[in-house]
Parts: structure tokens; sequence; C-alpha cells
């Protein structure tokens, strides 16, 4: 059993809202913050519209899910949010100056005993540690999109990174319902997107290149392989802003060519996956 019981989650959007929610579900202390009064008022309305999605996809679990939002604060005032807190979740955009430029201002008004942990899915910890003031009590832990169904919780420490940090993170994984992957030292895209991203590549690839359409290459995968979503369903669950982020930093023309269909096709349009109703494909 950890000791973390206070837990405070930087960043609301998708993921961010998600791992609120989900810790609170299970008991946790939960403070929410976002950069903005506004910022805030749309991760409530991502807290709200969770309520609907663990009843549809957990049924009588999922009884009292309605009571969760109103047990979590938000708040776009940092020292606020993370006072007295046990564990600080990082789920802030997926761009290194930003990542360096939150922890600077997280250490400043953290107490010294609170652990950090990023959410990040392509930096590793080592990447952030210097900007944290603290390497020994920060780590990575990273959650998969739709938290409450894929429930793994990649924990991975970085060089510095205390054992008994990483014991503590894991045991909290455990008990807001997670299934704890603890890997023994730091490895960019943990096991899960070791495993994922080669074949979302491969995806992108087909497309931007013009070889194969998206209903083709999803069909042939789930034909292929008896997998149930194929590469561009996966896509539009993990989000179709965090996959531009990641495409356009890769300098294969391949993959500028894919990041710019995203970005033109997609994001200008409003469709971002799942989240939005429309991504690749269109749900209700």
């Amino acid at each position: 059993m950890s000791r973390i019981t206070k837990v405070t989650v930087l960043g609301m959007g998708v993921l961010g809202s998600q791992i609120a929610f989900q810790s609170a579900f299970r008991g946790k202390e939960v403070t929410a913050y976002d950069i903005s009064d506004e910022a805030v008022a749309a991760g409530r309305a991502k807290l709200d519209a969770l309520v609907e999605r663990y009843q549809q996809d957990l049924g009588d679990a999922a009884a009292q899910a309605g009571e969760v939002p109103a047990r979590i604060r938000a708040t776009s005032d940092l020292a606020e949010a993370v006072s007295g807190a046990d564990l600080v979740i990082e789920a802030v955009p997926e761009k290194l100056e930003i990542k360096t430029s939150t922890y600077e201002k997280l250490a400043a008004v953290a107490d010294a005993s609170t652990i950090f942990a990023s959410n990040s899915s392509t930096l590793l910890p080592s990447d952030i540690a210097p900007s944290t003031g603290r390497p020994d009590r920060f780590l990575a832990l990273h959650f998969a999109n739709e938290i409450w169904k894929r429930n793994t919780a990649e924990v991975m420490p970085g060089p510095e990174t205390d054992s008994e940090v990483l014991a503590e993170v894991a045991a909290f994984a455990e008990e807001i319902g997670m299934v704890p992957i603890v890997l023994k030292k730091e490895k960019a895209g943990y096991v899960l997107n070791s495993l994922l991203v080669p074949l979302l590549n491969a995806a992108g690839e087909l497309l931007a290149g013009g070889y194969a359409d998206v209903e083709t290459v999803d069909r042939t995968w789930r034909l292929g392989t008896g997998a149930p979503m194929g590469p561009f369903q996966i896509f539009d669950v993990v989000g179709l802003t965090t996959a531009y982020n990641i495409a356009v930093t890769k300098e294969e023309p391949v993959q500028q060519e894919f990041a710019a269909i995203l970005k033109r096709d997609y994001l200008d349009q409003g469709k971002l996956g799942i989240a939005s109703g429309e991504g690749f494909y269109t749900y209700r």
C-alpha cells in the first residue's frame, strides 16, 4: 500500500482529465490544474463528460461515477494546486520546452517531499530531470488513453530515481485500478509504444506515400492479425494532436508529409479523434 493520498494533475487535457477522474474515482484526494481559468473550465467539461463514458463502459461498477467531478478541486493557481500533494502527475503538451518550464515553476512551489511524475510518451526522464530540482524523486508514469479500459500504467525510472519512489508510484498505480508495468531503466517508448509506434509510423507512411487509404490499411491489419482495431483507429484513440506533434518532429520526408496531412485535413478541420467525435472516422 502506498502513502500517496493527495494527488495533483497538471494539465486538464484529454489524458490529464482522465488521470484526475480515475484517481478520484478510486478514492484519492485530487486537485487538477491548468494554466488559465478558461482552460480549467474546459477541463471541467471533460470531467463531466467522462461520467457517461465510465457508466457506459463499466456498467454497475461505475454507479458512483456521477459524484466524481464534484470531488475534484480545479484551479489555475499552481502553488495552490500542489500545496500538500504527495504526488504531482504532469500531463502538459508533449514539448520539452513546455515541460521543463513547467517543472522549473513547480519545483519552486511544491513541498520537498512531493514526488513528481511525467506522463510523457516520448521524452525520457533524463531529458526532464534537471529542471525538476529533485531527480531522485522524479520518474515517468505513462497512461494509455481511455485509462478506465486500457488500464496500463508504465512506471519508468530515470538514472537517479530512488528505488523506494519507484515502488511507491507502482503501488499507487495499482491502487487506482491500473496494472503497473515497471521498467528496469529508461527506454524511449516504454514497453507499449516500443511495440506500437513502429506500427503507427508504418501506417502513416502508407497513407502519406499514397500506397493505400485509411480503411484499407486498417482492414488489412485487422484481418491479418485478428486485432480489434487498425492503426488509424488507434490514432483516433490516441488523439490526432498527439500524432501530429510526434510526426512533425521526425526528419523523414514521408513523416513530414504525414504531419502535413494531419494538420490540413484533420486538425485544421477540428477533427481531433474520438475526443472531438471525428478523426479518421466519425463517432457518435
